[in-house]
């Protein structure tokens, strides 16, 4: 199974301590270049942050098809989501990792398969490798500014019978 991911889901789950559910459910997660440096450009403080991209279950592979990421840069994603999605097309990727609402969209009609933090958190659920998402919601909101709709979080635990 080929996961490609961009930045928000892994320094997301390393800000908060639970990176280990993405080893648990993906053995191997490749990210561009453009992810790796954002990672290891975290501030300071954020030390788990800075060194996901060292982990040995991570991955770096450079793209190849710059003008895709051009055509997604002028869409007005960052570079991170541009490259992960432009990765993920050249590798024809089972999966994209990626939270962001325009990176989603655009990676949506390219026909790539997505799943972000919180279907993470549901798979983890149903592996049982935790034993509830709301917990981690709510430290995903408190402590790394994850911002999700009420909507999308009632949702998210009716979906997890909580």
């Amino acid at each position: 199974m080929i996961i490609v991911s961009n930045t928000s889901p892994l320094s997301n789950l390393a800000a908060i301590g639970h990176l280990h559910l993405l080893s648990q459910i993906y053995p191997k997660i490749i990210i561009p270049q453009a992810v790796a440096n954002e990672l290891t450009n975290a501030p300071p403080e954020d030390a788990a942050i800075r060194t996901v991209s060292n982990l040995d279950w991570i991955e770096i592979q450079p793209v190849t098809h710059r003008s895709q990421v051009e055509t997604l840069l002028q869409k007005k994603l960052d570079l991170g989501e541009a490259e992960a999605i432009a990765l993920a097309l050249e590798l024809n990727a089972d999966r994209l990792l990626i939270d962001e609402q325009l990176g989603r969209r655009e990676a949506s009609n390219l026909g790539i398969e997505i799943t972000g933090i919180l279907g993470i958190l549901v798979a983890a659920k149903a592996r049982l490798l935790i034993p509830a998402v709301q917990p981690i919601m709510d430290v995903l909101i408190a402590q790394a500014g994850f911002r999700i709709s009420t909507a999308l979080y009632i949702r998210i635990l009716q979906a997890v019978d909580e």
